[in-house]
């Protein structure tokens, strides 16, 4: 159904059977679980569907490490009180909450016609929630505020809807110059809409602290995402106009576009304009039409614009180009994301161990094609060449999203060297700059001190500063984005876990200066041969291991931490000189130490300059880029030279 205006310019029609929304927040807010509520409650699955909570989480990392890495739509057939007897089709796209795949919620933001805001009724708005926010108001997207987890006991509900509008007005000011036409008015009468997500409920009445919204279920929100996010609008003249914002894979059609339709209809078996990201119009035939149902992509005839699609049959499309019409072509302008502020060199294996695991894929052109791969579906990466042949150097938004593609690769049996996370810097007026970080963190009270001198070690400033009166308090810092390397594991041990930091981009400043990232030396073996219980028993007075008993190791790898700054290379090969005289004091393994597991986060962070991690589908090692001890000591004194 759509209904026509005129006026003396352009004739514009909208479907008002259609509604495309994102719900974007800060990680673990509650996204995900809302999106499971929005379908169970619509009954958008079939009887005999078998549902996981987190529907929307269908990888296997996201279910591991509970947060959503890639943006994913859905389809909700709503057909309740505010829809006035027709059905309406909502589709949903889950963004990401971490800063670090900010790409991905870039892209989201471009399928859409309003977000709804989703923030938590006692952490507030956070980095994330600002970041995705300043997109939304920048594309003119209205915004309905969702304050989720109203049943925590330490919700504080006032003061979050408080706290929202005030980033709302905030970063209407900021924008006022980059978008003169912003309707302040607008912005400041958002909707707000009260729920607990887990639980299935929404009102629009708030709710005492710690409470259930009043109402049933979530008609509330459907109610209020019909009312205010507008239908899509298209012009019934215009040719047809479809943008490719994300990719997929099928194992029967091969790549998938997934395309925003803003104009036109696009059908199965037509031939249509295919325009590239380098200019060059090609003709292509659709092969396959596939709209979502659900969480499922049905076969369809035909669709029109504002709808949600994917398409079959071209081979090498990518994300930011355009379908459009054979005689009249007019391409779609291509998705632009931010510069990437994290680099790190990806390579071949290169230790002595290289090529032991059956079936591990260890050639430079196996990683080299499984990079330009990545590239096609995400748009936030950039993969440059280095000096050598068999590395490359990866770009992207943060530590984190280039950690997520190694842990990918390496589960997809490839082995390789990585090197320790650097900044990108860029040369304003002759100076170097790097990229600054916004970070803001909750702690319990005991442990402001701690933070505070983490983060002058870290060169971070401190910017504003609050106690809620529960006990925690809330800091922000301006801090360069290399200091926030090798943070994460410091920080959770001097909060004894209990703190919560997150961070966004905040522009580039001037070289902060020399940081330093660990003030304990490496244990490095200093020769090959196998882990023995007798000499970690020996040496686990001073430094803790990364090693088991009977583990493989090679001359140049790092097999514990040294308590002291200085590194230390150790022979941990070691064995007991065994006698025909039976000694009183014989071993005793009880006392040995457990050796630490580093996860691939906690090895990257680990590494300094000097050291990569070795990264095989069995096992994760930290060693020295030169193993040779007698070479990194001629090369330690060159360096102290210049």
């Amino acid at each position: 159904m759509s209904e026509t205006t005129t006026n003396t310019a352009v004739a514009t029609a909208s479907r008002s059977d259609l509604r495309n929304v994102a719900i974007v927040a800060h990680v673990d807010h509650g996204k995900t679980t809302l999106v499971d509520a929005m379908l169970k409650q619509t009954n958008s699955f079939a009887e005999h569907n078998h549902l996981e909570d987190r529907v929307m989480d269908s990888g296997d990392l996201e279910r591991e490490k509970g947060i959503t890495i890639l943006a994913k739509n859905t389809t909700v057939a709503y057909n309740g009180p505010s829809s006035n007897g027709e059905t309406i089709t909502i589709n949903v796209i889950d963004t990401p909450g971490h800063a670090d795949f900010g790409g991905e919620v870039e892209r989201g933001l471009s399928m859409v016609d309003g977000v709804v805001l989703l923030v938590d009724a006692s952490e507030g708005p956070l980095p994330q929630t600002r970041f995705v926010l300043r997109k939304a108001l920048a594309a003119h997207l209205p915004v309905i505020l969702l304050v989720n987890k109203t049943d925590r006991p330490d919700s504080r509900i006032d003061e979050v809807v408080h706290e929202s509008m005030d980033l709302l007005l905030g970063l209407a000011s900021d924008l006022a110059d980059e978008v003169p036409d912003l309707d302040l008015d607008k912005i400041l009468n958002v909707p707000v809409v009260y729920a607990a997500a887990k639980v299935g409920r929404a009102s629009l009445v708030q709710p005492a602290d710690g409470s259930a919204p009043d109402s049933e279920n979530l008609e509330p929100l459907f109610k209020a995402i019909i009312e205010h996010i507008p239908a899509p609008t298209y012009n019934p003249n215009g040719v047809l106009q479809a943008h490719v914002t994300n990719l997929d894979a099928s194992p029967f059609l091969g790549r998938l576009a997934l395309l925003r339709i803003y104009n036109g209809t696009l059908r199965k078996g037509q031939t249509v304009a295919w325009a590239r990201a380098n200019g060059e119009l090609k003709n292509v035939k659709i092969t396959e039409l596939l709209a979502t149902k659900a969480l499922d992509r049905v076969p369809a005839e035909s669709a029109g614009p504002g709808e949600i699609v994917a398409v079959a049959g071209i081979e090498e499309i990518t994300i930011g180009e355009t379908l459009t019409d054979v005689d009249n072509p007019q391409p779609l302008p291509l998705i632009t994301v931010d510069d990437p502020a994290i680099s790190m060199t990806i390579g071949i294996n290169t230790s002595p161990l290289a090529g032991k695991v059956k079936g591990a894929k260890v050639t430079a052109r196996q990683v080299k094609d499984r990079l330009d791969k990545e590239l096609i579906g995400n748009v936030s990466l950039k993969v440059l060449p280095t000096e050598r042949p068999d590395a490359w150097e990866v770009q992207g938004r943060g530590e984190l999203a280039l950690a997520i593609l190694v842990e990918q690769m390496r589960r997809e049996g490839f082995e390789l060297t990585v090197g320790k996370p650097q900044v990108v810097t860029k040369t304003v007026d002759g100076k170097i700059h790097e990229p600054m970080e916004h970070m803001t963190i909750d702690v319990p009270e005991e442990y402001l001190g701690a933070v505070t001198q983490l983060m002058a070690a870290r060169k971070g400033r401190m910017t504003n500063m609050a106690n809620h009166g529960t006990g925690w308090c809330r800091m922000e810092f301006i801090v360069p984005a290399r200091g926030l390397i090798g943070f994460r594991t410091k920080f959770l041990t001097d909060t004894r876990g209990a703190g919560i930091a997150s961070s966004i981009a905040e522009g580039y400043e001037p070289w902060a200066g020399p940081i330093e990232y660990r003030t304990n030396g490496s244990i490095v073996a200093d020769r090959s041969g196998v882990v023995t219980p007798f000499a970690m028993i020996k040496l686990q007075e001073r430094m803790s291991f990364f090693v088991q008993p009977t583990s493989e190791v090679y001359e140049g790898m790092i097999v514990g931490e040294n308590s002291r700054a200085d590194d230390m290379d150790v022979n941990i090969t070691r064995e007991k000189q065994l006698t025909n005289m039976r000694a009183a004091s014989s071993d005793t393994f009880e006392n040995m130490t457990p050796p630490r597991n580093l996860t691939l986060e906690e090895s990257l962070e680990f590494a300094r300059e000097d050291e990569c991690v070795e990264v095989t589908p069995d096992s994760i090692r930290i060693r020295k880029l030169i193993l040779d001890a007698n070479e990194r000591a001629k090369a330690s004194r060159a360096r102290a030279k210049s």
